[in-house]
């Protein structure tokens, strides 16, 4: 190998900000590219190393396959030489789509359904017994010796518990020499059981053979009718004793000794809740159904119908439905103006479910010369009707406020039929295994083999799959993920975790000479567990591959081979590389990042002291959601909260899930309902809640941190109020690019076009008439201070704040995006091109460019994402501040510089899943890092001993 091919060299960057730079990166290494949030990190990373790779692999399929594929756009670099096939492994949560779950993507769960079709023991789901088969020598050897001297009747089952008259049936059996069958236990001849009543389930058997059992058997005829009778009976038979009247089944299939039920041949698909052959039938395989609720229809049962208190049927109107529901309540000696507490309960039944017979409208009402009836179906069928039938928007978001998600009642949530759930392996069933913590898995499985638990057989078949699922699990365990099962639905998963889970995919795939691209992997780890994802990240070198790594966290930089630190700023003060080289080389220059590391620099903003508060709290008792201990949570009000734990501990739960919820249905109505809790003490100390994720602030190019923050909207009324603008008639609308009028029609205000070229990547070319600038010559001629709304829009924040000194309204909003430390960012910049971290911090500028009252909360979930240690700072200033307004945030966070600077800490743990949900500690951190339980204390005293 020549020394070229030991490096990956990038000549000429210049995607987004980059300023044409050349890197150097080591294969076979683990590289941290570092940087300022906005400085050209993910640029390089993802949009020209990553893309490059992707568009070569692309253009080794056909131009017919590209066609199909859709074109990759080849990223603006001159050169890239020494690149391996490349993978990325993203934050973006793995799947939206409930019957995802870690089982299926990491094809564990494949594994186990291959496991229980080929070693499970079947049990009949009816009385627990075994599940027998029986061949046709068994079944004669059965006769023989069982009914030697009795008189039996040989019967092959056709029919097993379903209505119909069934006369083609029995006219094909009468051709075929059959005289007699039996229906629901009694002898007919053929003739009569045409007469069956076709309303009504049946039992029905066709009579192959009736002899006495000699002593000495003709064994040929027995054979025979054996043979016959499993044909007919698809692989069952049954032998009625005519002296004793009791009836046996034998099956080729799995069978039930007792009752007869008998199961198919198990395959994979049998086990799988997204297969028909699987899938409970209720729920269809998701383990919840929607129901009802009938807290929502009635929330208040001291207020009348008439005041509307059936919600669904809002206050009184003089109609045909109020005219009904009137009508009911007369049989019960009730009218509308009744509280609904007081209405007998088979009134109410009537009303909501139906009444049985019609109901009778008052002549008066209807203005008619005499009553007249009509049924009523209810308001329940009333509310499914609108589910099922209208496929609006409107009138489905209308009926779902109506809706709980339940545990589905038949398969009690395990999502499985109850054959599928029939069938054991080591004693417990599939769904017991998928709702394991995956270190519980691991343990069974370890248990399994060392306790002799299996027969020869059952342990011959699963010993390759066992190890096949054992490899996988220890991958997952490597990576810090042992809280979780298999049933976890990939949509309720961390952007961390599931790329955690896609990393141990990877890990377990054991490919060489590829080049691995990870987007912040300790995102949602906490301390104790970077050591693990490091070591998975090493693990991944050592086999022969490069490991690329966009990432803050300080224990991945100083365990990397090789840091390539972009800035010196970000935006347009960034895209360059100010260090590239081993991690102590860095740490004898003088770049941001080595001055926090050589702790020259701090995060630090907090008060020397921790804040008293207001001395006031909200009380949150008896959780109980997920993996929650029926804990009690205590929010101290005008303090900086930080929650912490390892991950899996019940922190989302007991934040996102059961506080956040309570407090956006007590203040905004929403419909999200919380995990389950007790009480909640303290809601009149606080007016409002604020939560600040970092979802993107808009999905299309059109939207942008102008029109998320809402100052595009003073910026059009500014310009609509300037002479030149009044002298024209313009209006606010003419100065969006969203409406016709003053944009670019031509465009249609995109400021591009594109161009398709079939099986090339498609073309996007500034707009002819416009060049780019979004609107029509005519709407560019209104200027302000010289400048036009497309000049505007084309300036940093940081050139707005300038520009716009003047004009309170603007300055309020475009400031608070400056102190939030994205002063590089542009106002028209399309949201599609920030990152989470810029998003989340737009986000946060956003709220507080408002006027807040000193008693809002702010709910912040892992803020530090995507954010280097002077982010953080900016952005604990910025929270600081808020904090000494009187207000109150709560952050989910796993980073120590964050921790340090809470006021009050609550650690849940200890362990993740079923090990966790309980409350170990909560304090000032000088407090905490004296307790003995978890593992946070430990970590948090070496960082305030420092």
């Amino acid at each position: 190998m020549n020394r070229e091919d030991e490096k990956i060299n990038v000549y000429g960057a210049r995607v987004h900000n980059l300023k044409n730079i050349d890197v150097e990166i080591p294969r076979n290494s683990l590289t941290v590219i570092t940087g300022l949030s906005g400085s050209g990190k993910s640029s390089l990373a993802f949009d020209t190393i990553f893309a490059e790779g992707q568009r070569r692999y692309i253009e080794t399929f056909s131009a017919y396959a590209r066609n199909f594929l859709g074109g990759m756009e080849r990223p603006d670099v001159d050169k890239i030489t020494g690149l391996s096939p490349v993978i990325s492994i993203e934050q973006k949560t793995t799947n939206k789509n409930p019957r995802s779950t870690v089982g299926t993507t990491t094809e564990i769960y494949d594994y186990l359904r291959l496991l229980f079709a080929r070693a499970g023991r079947a049990y009949s789901f009816a009385t627990g017994e075994e599940m027998v088969r029986y061949t046709e020598e068994r079944v004669l050897d059965m006769i023989t010796h069982d009914y030697a001297g009795h008189k039996i009747y040989i019967l092959a089952p056709l029919v097993r518990s379903r209505k119909g008259h069934y006369r083609e049936l029995f006219e094909s059996m009468r051709r075929k020499g059959y005289l007699h069958i039996r229906v629901d236990g009694q002898m007919l001849d053929i003739v009569q059981g045409m007469k069956v009543d076709r309303y009504k389930n049946h039992d029905i058997e066709v009579v192959i053979d009736k002899l006495k059992v000699p002593e000495t058997p003709d064994v040929e005829r027995l054979q025979k009718t054996v043979t016959l009778a499993m044909k007919q009976g698809d692989g069952l038979i049954m032998i009625l004793d005519q002296d004793t009247g009791s009836v046996k089944h034998f099956s080729k299939r799995l069978m039930c000794p007792t009752t007869g039920i008998s199961y198919s041949d198990p395959a994979p698909n049998n086990f799988s809740f997204n297969s028909p052959q699987g899938a409970c039938p209720h729920c269809k395989g998701l383990g919840v159904i929607n129901e009802i609720d009938l807290d929502k229809v009635i929330p208040n049962k001291q207020a009348t119908i008439r005041e509307g208190g059936i919600v669904p049927l809002g206050k009184y109107k003089n109609q045909m439905i109020f005219w009904q529901v009137e009508a009911i309540l007369k049989k019960f000696e009730c009218d509308l103006n009744t509280p609904i507490a007081d209405i007998p309960d088979d009134a109410m039944t009537e009303l909501l479910y139906g009444s049985l017979e019609d109901v009778r409208i008052d002549k008066d009402l209807v203005r008619t010369s005499s009553d007249y009836f009509v049924s009523f179906d209810g308001i329940i069928k009333y509310l499914r009707g609108v589910m099922e039938n209208d496929d609006s928007s409107a009138g489905q978001k209308w009926a779902d406020q109506f809706l709980a998600e339940i545990t589905c009642p038949e398969c009690h949530g395990q999502r499985l039929n109850r054959e599928a759930l029939s069938y054991t392996f080591g004693g417990r069933n599939i769904a017991d295994l998928a709702n394991m913590d995956l270190i519980d898995l691991r343990k069974w499985i370890d248990e399994l083999e060392i306790g002799n638990n299996l027969s020869k057989q059952e342990y011959t078949i699963a010993k390759e799959i066992l190890k096949e699922i054992k490899t996988r699990l220890d991958f997952l365990l490597d990576v810090g993920l042992d809280y979780l099962s298999l049933n976890r639905q990939s949509a309720t998963l961390s952007g961390g975790e599931s790329q955690r889970i896609r990393l141990a995919t990877q890990i377990g795939s054991q490919l060489v000479n590829v080049l691995y691209i990870l987007d912040e992997p300790s995102i949602g780890l906490h301390q104790r567990d970077n050591e693990r994802l490091i070591n998975s990240l090493k693990e991944l070198r050592d086999i022969g591959n490069t490991v690329i790594v966009v990432e803050h966290d300080e224990d991945m930089m100083r365990s990397a081979d090789y840091i390539v630190d972009i800035g010196p700023r970000a935006g347009r003060k960034g895209g360059e590389v100010v260090f590239q080289g081993t991690p102590s080389e860095l740490l004898k220059t003088n770049t941001l990042t080595a001055q926090y590391l050589n702790k020259s620099l701090t995060t630090h903003v907090a008060p020397l002291t921790p804040r008293k508060g207001s001395g006031q709290s909200l009380v949150l008792r008896g959780c109980t959601g997920n993996n929650l201990k029926h804990i009690d949570a205590e929010f101290p009000l005008g303090k900086l909260i930080v929650v912490t734990g390892v991950s899996g501990s019940g922190k989302s739960t007991l934040i996102n899930e059961t506080l956040q919820p309570i407090l956006s249905h007590h203040f905004y109505r929403s419909l999200k309902r919380p995990m389950p809790y007790e009480s909640i003490e303290g809601l009149d100390l606080i007016d409002k809640v604020v939560s600040v994720d970092q979802s993107p602030i808009g999905r299309t190019p059109r939207s942008n941190p102008a029109t998320y923050t809402g100052v595009f909207s003073d910026i059009r009324s500014l310009f609509v109020n300037l002479p030149e603008a009044k002298i024209r008639g313009y209006k606010p609308g003419r100065f969006s690019f969203n409406v016709k009028g003053g944009r670019c029609e031509t465009c249609g205000g995109n400021g591009y076009k594109t161009i398709e070229m079939n099986f090339l990547p498609d073309i996007q070319v500034p707009c002819e008439d416009c060049h780019g600038k979004r609107y029509n010559r005519e709407t560019l001629e209104v200027r302000y201070k010289g400048k036009s709304i497309a000049d505007v829009l084309d300036m940093t924040i940081n050139q707005a704040v300038e520009f716009f000194e003047n004009v309170p309204d603007i300055l309020r909003k475009i400031k608070s995006i400056q102190d939030v430390g994205l002063g590089y960012i542009k106002l028209g910049q399309p949201s599609t091109t920030l990152s989470g971290g810029e998003s989340q911090r737009i986000k946060l500028a956003t709220e507080l460019s408002k006027r807040d009252t000193g008693k809002t909360m702010y709910i912040l979930d892992e803020p530090t994402t995507g954010l280097h240690f002077e982010d953080i700072r900016i952005l604990m200033q910025v929270l600081q501040q808020l904090v000494d307004r009187g207000n109150t945030v709560i952050i989910i966070e796993h980073n120590l510089d964050v921790i340090r600077q809470a006021d009050w800490i609550i650690d849940i743990g200890p362990e993740g899943g079923r090990g966790g949900g309980e409350i170990l500690c909560a304090g000032t951190p000088q407090q905490v890092a004296k307790s003995k339980r978890g593992y946070t204390p430990s970590f948090i005293k070496e960082i305030l001993d420092k």
